[in-house]
């Protein structure tokens, strides 16, 4: 699907409220989407929540309930439907097949809608059949279980989004703020996105590839971090960055630096870094006419073949296409990784100490 020219209208979001549903999961849409402005301050989005039955109180998992202002039939009218998880699936997560009233709320869906899931709302997309065949993922505690009821699904519980085009999955709770944020970024542009990521205070990106879960002790008290060396390096990606000297901002060995950056952060560095770049050149291509030699210094990638090289690895396309394809209006075909996004970075960037290209003759060492 793609967002491109002007619209008569925002582009519509749906989200089914199930019985049973998290509230917070429920208002991460309508805070990241509602929130997206154009440069003449217009909304992007409009935000519908539709009831699985009617209009009315839905039951939570809180103490409380939430009134729905509109029923299952706003779904035939949207451009993209997000299903939020709930505790109370019943047979779609025990047995892996929905309830008559749940199938024919998601009747209501237009073919070509994009379908979006957060958490376990995936099990309700794999109960319809929208996710045969397809990679997706799930919170990582019923990553188990969802394999078991839908073998047919592809599915990742490693990572904290996939997108595979017009159907997205995000894992558990949080994960659906990248998800939203990422949606944002593939329709409208990293300026979009971080605009909101600014305003509603969380990091601007996430990679979909990063583990969901990192199995650790809690840190000991006074435990020195690697915040302060990432600060460092944003502010000097287009400089070539020494390791040793990321360790030395914070007064550890190489080695121990890279096993505290990988403890926090899920990635080495050489792998964060390139992805950093990855996003300056991103938003540079977007809003800037630099030439793709200077964009690529800029960012510090030293050469466009370096650069062109990184992108087309990370993102599945070049530069020019990546800058000539958003201008036309559709940053979503400037988007164009498919599948888990940002999840094979490692097999292309390399681990830390492995060869991290940022120009001609540059290692991690030097990334």
């Amino acid at each position: 699907m793609t967002l491109a020219g002007p619209s008569p209208r925002p582009h519509r979001v749906a989200v089914l409220a199930l019985d049973g549903l998290l509230p917070f999961e429920l208002g991460i849409p309508q805070r990241i989407f509602r929130r997206a402005r154009d440069g003449e301050g217009r909304r992007l989005y409009e935000v519908l929540t539709c009831a699985v039955r009617e209009p009315g109180p839905v039951a939570t998992d809180a103490d409380y309930a939430v009134v729905v202002p509109h029923g299952p039939e706003a779904l035939a009218t949207a451009d993209t439907v997000i299903v939020p998880s709930s505790y109370a699936l019943g047979p779609v997560y025990e047995e892996g097949r929905l309830t008559p009233e749940l199938a024919a709320a998601l009747a209501h869906i237009r073919p070509g809608t994009r379908l979006v899931a957060i958490c376990t709302g995936g099990y309700v997309l794999a109960a319809a059949g929208y996710l045969d065949g397809r990679p997706a993922t799930t919170h990582w505690a019923s990553a188990e279980n969802f394999q078991r009821l839908f073998p047919r699904v592809r599915v990742d519980a490693d990572v904290l989004f996939v997108d595979d085009g017009d159907v997205l999955t995000s894992a558990g709770v949080a994960a659906g703020i990248d998800l939203c944020l990422h949606l944002l970024r593939r329709d409208h542009g990293t300026a979009v996105a971080n605009d909101v990521a600014r305003h509603t205070v969380v990091p601007p990106y996430r990679d979909g590839g990063q583990a969901q879960y990192i199995e650790r002790p809690l840190p000991q008290p006074q435990r020195a971090g690697t915040a302060a060396a990432r600060e460092w390096a944003l502010a000097r990606l287009h400089e070539p960055i020494q390791l040793r000297d990321m360790a030395e901002r914070e007064s550890m060995s190489v080695r121990t630096f890279t096993r505290r950056f990988r403890e926090e952060v899920g990635v080495s560095p050489g792998q964060w870094l390139t992805r950093q770049r990855v996003e300056r050149a991103r938003y540079l291509l977007e809003s800037s006419d630099l030439s793709i030699d200077q964009v690529a210094r800029d960012a510090g990638f030293g050469t466009a073949q370096s650069m062109r090289q990184h992108l087309q690895a990370v993102l599945g396309v070049t530069p020019t296409a990546y800058r000539r394809t958003f201008r036309a209006g559709g940053a979503e075909g400037a988007a164009e990784a498919r599948g888990r996004v940002g999840t094979d970075m490692a097999d292309e960037v390399g681990e830390a100490g492995d060869p991290v290209q940022a120009g001609p003759g540059k290692t991690e060492a030097a990334a």
